[in-house]
C-alpha cells in the first residue's frame, strides 16, 4: 500500500500540458529546442518561479546558458513569450515570463497572418554593441520598439549607432532618441538625415556657454549615412 501512496504522490505532482501544444508546435513555427524550453518556463511557473534565469533553465536541458537566452530571445522575438512587471505585497516590481501569447496563438481559431515587425540581425547589432548578451527585459524593449511602437528597424540601428557615438549606450537614451524622433514625425532614416541638416544649421550658430565644450555636429550624425 505504501508503494501506491508514493506513486500517487508522484502523479499529483505532474504537469498539465495542453495537447494543441504537442501537436501544433510544429505549424506555429516552434522548434523543438524551443519547445523544449516553454515547458521548462511552464515548469518553473507551477513550481512559483515564474522568471527562471537562464543559467535555472540550463540546469533542466541539455543547452548551455547562453543557448537557453538565445532561443528566450527567439521566443520574444517570435511573440510567443513575454515579459510583465508586477508589484508584490511590498510593492516591489518583479519580472515574470508570460506565455499568454503563445496560449492565444494556440487557441485561436485564425492565426495572425501579419508578419511580425523585426529584423533578426537587430538582436546581435545590440549585443555586438554592447558587448554582452542581451537581458529578457532587454530583448522585450527591443520587440516592444519594433510591435507596440512599430519603429522600423533601420531607424532603431541608427538610434543604437548615434548612442554609441555620443558615448551614452544605454536603452534609456536610445528609447528617448526614438520617442523624440517619433514626435518630429521621423519614420525613417532619410527623414532622420534630413532632421540631422536641420541639427547642424542650428548647431553651427555660437551660444555663450563657456563651461561646455564644443562637439563635432558632423561626427554627431555620421551614422544617418548608409554603410
Amino acid at each position: 500500500m505504501g508503494r501506491y501512496q508514493s506513486y500517487q504522490q508522484m502523479m499529483d505532482n505532474q504537469l498539465t500540458i495542453p495537447g494543441e501544444l504537442l501537436t501544433k508546435y510544429v505549424s506555429l513555427g516552434i522548434a523543438e529546442q524551443e519547445l523544449v524550453l516553454i515547458l521548462q518556463i511552464h515548469r518553473f511557473r507551477s513550481k512559483g518561479n515564474s522568471f527562471p534565469t537562464p543559467e535555472e533553465l540550463a540546469e533542466h536541458v541539455s543547452l548551455t546558458s547562453q543557448q537557453c537566452s538565445q532561443i528566450l530571445r527567439r521566443l520574444i522575438q517570435k511573440q510567443f513569450l513575454t515579459i510583465e512587471q508586477k508589484k508584490n505585497e511590498q510593492q516591489i516590481i518583479n519580472e515574470t515570463y508570460s506565455l499568454e501569447p503563445l496560449w492565444e496563438k494556440l487557441f485561436q481559431e485564425k492565426p495572425k497572418t501579419q508578419e511580425p515587425n523585426y529584423d533578426e540581425n537587430i538582436f546581435p547589432l545590440f549585443e555586438q554593441e554592447f558587448g554582452r548578451p542581451l537581458s529578457p527585459f532587454e530583448i522585450e524593449t527591443i520587440s516592444i520598439w519594433l510591435d507596440e511602437d512599430e519603429q522600423s528597424p533601420a531607424l532603431i540601428k541608427a538610434a543604437l549607432r548615434e548612442a554609441v557615438l555620443m558615448g551614452k549606450l544605454n536603452f534609456k537614451y536610445i528609447d528617448r532618441i526614438l520617442r523624440e524622433w517619433s514626435k518630429k514625425g521621423v519614420r525613417t532614416v532619410e527623414q532622420a538625415r534630413e532632421h540631422g541638416k536641420q541639427f547642424r544649421q542650428q548647431g553651427s550658430q555660437p551660444k555663450k556657454t563657456p563651461t561646455s565644450e564644443k562637439r563635432d555636429v558632423s561626427l554627431y550624425y555620421n551614422w544617418l549615412e548608409e554603410d
